[in-house]
């Protein structure tokens, strides 16, 4: 590796850049059975040992682009299946988006020196995916703790720090990593170093023994009986196969099978379910029929489905442009992608979320509303685009058999991988959390995987069971420490029904959430403004 250090520095040394990005990509969740996650640990040491040279910036951006290109390839090549336009562009922007706390680190390097830059990328790292992953236009995907998602004895301590702790975490070791290297090569002392290293592997296991023998999250706490309805549909085939009654029939079928075999409190349809506006005026018949059967069945039923809200000349005056336009009914609308709960009294109104966080370009373009003409670049899929943006946090209620009144919370498919948002759900009430998604799009990718796999850190960090339901895989059970204890093969159409146990407790992390990258932002802040104002530039071996 040491030549390999030396060469970087010439104009054809991309070994170790290319090295980072294979190592990165693969370190991130597949397929279940392609376990290489240990690798992120280590994952960046090759870039940054080839970053320690005198670089120009041109050089130096051509190494780290490259690293994140390749980064990006492996991890997001699956998005190309729902939209090809839309998955080379989401690869080439995200790798752009992911070299900046490293473009931070090139400032630091040549005002500061390269240790000093060493130190700072875990805060500039973190930093930046906060701030990044906050942003309309962002495709937070690729949070650095996300790649250990699966590792779940290593990442029970998301219930303090959250995905945020556990990328500082990553970030620190890949750093020390590089320290200790340059240390033997200079053949200075690296005890403390390796102290360092074994004890943030230690570290992490201790505290899951602590979490998994605490006598408050081992208590029996009560449960609600869920049932999760997996139709199976081929989302680009589906208009082409079946007509609306064909896929309503699907799900009656699978939810009567499944009502008859247990006492169900409540059912989960997945995202986008039901394939027409149920809720709009000319719809009305349909919904009283959902509505009486939901009464046969005895229990609630979550589903996603579409939207539509009307509004008057008044509400859209000077916005027109954010809002479609019927002519025949001269009304302006939008339609939103949305889950409802409707319990089985029947006679309340049905309890709404609409879906607050949407798939860039893919579902809604950001900043349209600063912008209207950006909304000529919409990537649509099976006609479906422009989704209307939600803004309430919807807490939903119902009663199960034994008379409880539980509460719970939805996201739909794409928000599961926010942390804060959910958190929000939490600290609002939800005792469980149910995610509803469609990732059909990416056909037997390990997208849908990977999907499923980052939810897990939702359930750690809060301590919340969880009930997720898709189209077609990966439909599962995860309980409040990340683990999965039942599922549904991936393109199968079944129903699955199991116990999902209710929590009120609040974890340090669903108290403050932004603790960890509100930190290190401002501990980012401090740095740069020691590399601007003190431009004191100590050399790259001064080590």
């Amino acid at each position: 590796m040491l030549r390999s250090a030396e060469a970087c520095g010439d104009s054809s040394g991309y070994f170790l850049p290319v090295l980072s990005g294979i190592l990165l990509g693969i370190s991130f969740p597949s397929y279940p059975v392609i376990r290489f996650e240990l690798l992120a640990w280590i994952a960046l040491v090759p870039l940054l040992i080839c970053l320690h040279g005198d670089l120009s910036f041109k050089r130096y951006f051509n190494r780290v682009y490259s690293t994140m290109l390749i980064f990006c390839a492996i991890a997001l090549w699956w998005v190309s299946l729902a939209t090809l336009p839309g998955g080379l562009l989401t690869i080439i922007a995200q790798a752009f988006f992911s070299t900046v706390p490293l473009l931070l680190f090139f400032v630091l390097k040549k005002y500061r020196g390269y240790r000093f830059a060493l130190f700072s990328l875990p805060f500039l790292w973190v930093a930046w995916e906060w701030l990044y992953i906050r942003q309309d236009l962002s495709f937070g995907w690729l949070v650095f703790g996300n790649s250990q998602a699966q590792l779940n004895p290593m990442i029970q301590y998301a219930d303090i720090a959250g995905v945020w702790g556990v990328s500082f975490w990553l970030m620190c070791f890949n750093v020390i990593v590089v320290d200790l290297w340059f240390r033997f090569k200079y053949r200075k002392k690296v005890f403390v170093h390796a102290v360092s290293l074994v004890s943030m592997i230690v570290l992490p296991l201790g505290y899951t023994l602590l979490v998994f023998s605490d006598h408050d999250l081992r208590h029996p706490r009560p449960v609600v009986t869920v049932s999760l309805i997996q139709p199976n549909i081929d989302p680009v085939e589906k208009w082409q196969k079946y007509s609306s009654q064909d896929i309503m029939l699907i799900y009656l079928g699978l939810t009567d099978r499944a009502m008859s075999q247990n006492s169900v409190d409540l059912v989960l349809w997945p995202e986008t379910a039901i394939p027409f506006r149920i809720l709009d005026e000319k719809n009305r018949s349909y919904y009283e029929f959902l509505k009486s059967r939901i009464r046969q069945w005895g229990g609630s039923l979550l589903s996603g489905y579409s939207d539509i809200v009307y509004y008057t000349e008044a509400e859209v005056s000077g916005e027109e442009f954010l809002y479609k336009f019927n002519p025949e009914e001269k009304r302006y609308y939008q339609t939103f992608n949305a889950s409802m709960l409707i319990t089985e009294g029947g006679d309340a109104l049905p309890q709404i979320y609409r879906k607050m966080k949407l798939v860039p370009f893919a579902e809604r373009v950001p900043y349209m509303e600063y912008a209207p003409w950006m909304d000529n670049f919409t990537l649509s899929l099976a006609g479906i685009s422009s989704w209307g943006k939600g803004s309430d946090k919807t807490i939903m209620e119902f009663i199960t058999d034994s008379g409880a009144t539980v509460k719970t919370s939805n996201v739909i498919c794409y928000e599961s991988i926010f942390p804060g948002l959910v958190a929000e759900f939490v600290k609002r009430g939800a005792e469980f959390l149910t995610v509803v998604t469609n990732d059909g799009w990416y056909a037997k990718s390990y997208g849908p995987y990977q999907h499923a796999a980052i939810a897990r850190f939702r359930c750690i960090e809060n301590r919340r069971s969880m009930a997720r339901c898709a189209n077609t895989g990966v439909s599962q059970f995860i309980d409040k420490y990340g683990r999965v204890y039942a599922d549904i093969p991936w393109w199968e159409r079944r129903f699955l029904t199991a116990e999902v146990e209710r929590n009120d407790m609040m974890t340090f992390y669903t108290r403050y959430p932004n603790l960890v990258p509100q930190t290190a932002t401002g501990f980012s802040g401090i740095l740069l403004l020691i590399a601007f104002f003190g431009r004191h530039k100590s050399g790259d071996n001064d080590r």
